[in-house]
């Protein structure tokens, strides 16, 4: 198993034991009332604390020869992944221009298989991506609910 796949593992485990224990914690709102949408921000804000913690445990953790995630932060609802890109000797314009709409179709495919429960939580997802030579952002992709097919 690769590290890319053992950090998935965690990753899973990691989201169904904060999905598992949600509920419960929200137990007595919940028997007898919705949760409001200001309640519901609430709670995602802390999942999105909670997880981003705990996903930053395991970093940096390398995905491929040219990518490293970095960091895990989280920002109000959304869950924001930092990748540093080792782009050779390609310049940050020729990666920007030449890479940005096939990463974006990839990462958001990835994103929206990967991350699904959190997307139906209306957690959003953001990718990242950073020049590990510049430090020059290079690409950001944020994902929601919307941007992923409906899936029947």
């Amino acid at each position: 198993m690769g590290k890319k796949d053992e950090m998935m593992k965690k990753m899973m485990i990691f989201l169904g034991i904060v999905f598992l224990y949600t509920p419960f914690t929200l137990a007595n709102q919940t028997q007898t009332r919705e949760l409001s949408p200001k309640e519901m921000k609430t709670q995602n804000r802390e999942i999105v604390e909670l997880s981003s913690k705990e996903l930053s445990k395991t970093l940096p953790q390398v995905i491929d020869k040219y990518t490293t995630l970095t960091k895990v932060k989280g920002q109000d609802t959304t869950l924001i992944y930092i990748f540093e890109i080792n782009t050779g000797s390609k310049s940050d314009e020729a990666v920007q221009k030449e890479d940005k709409t096939r990463m974006q179709q990839a990462v958001t495919t990835g994103i929206c298989q990967s991350s699904k429960r959190f997307l139906d939580a209306q957690i959003n997802i953001s990718y990242l991506y950073i020049s590990a030579k510049s430090k020059v952002e290079l690409f950001r992709f944020d994902v929601s609910q919307a941007d992923c097919p409906i899936v029947r």
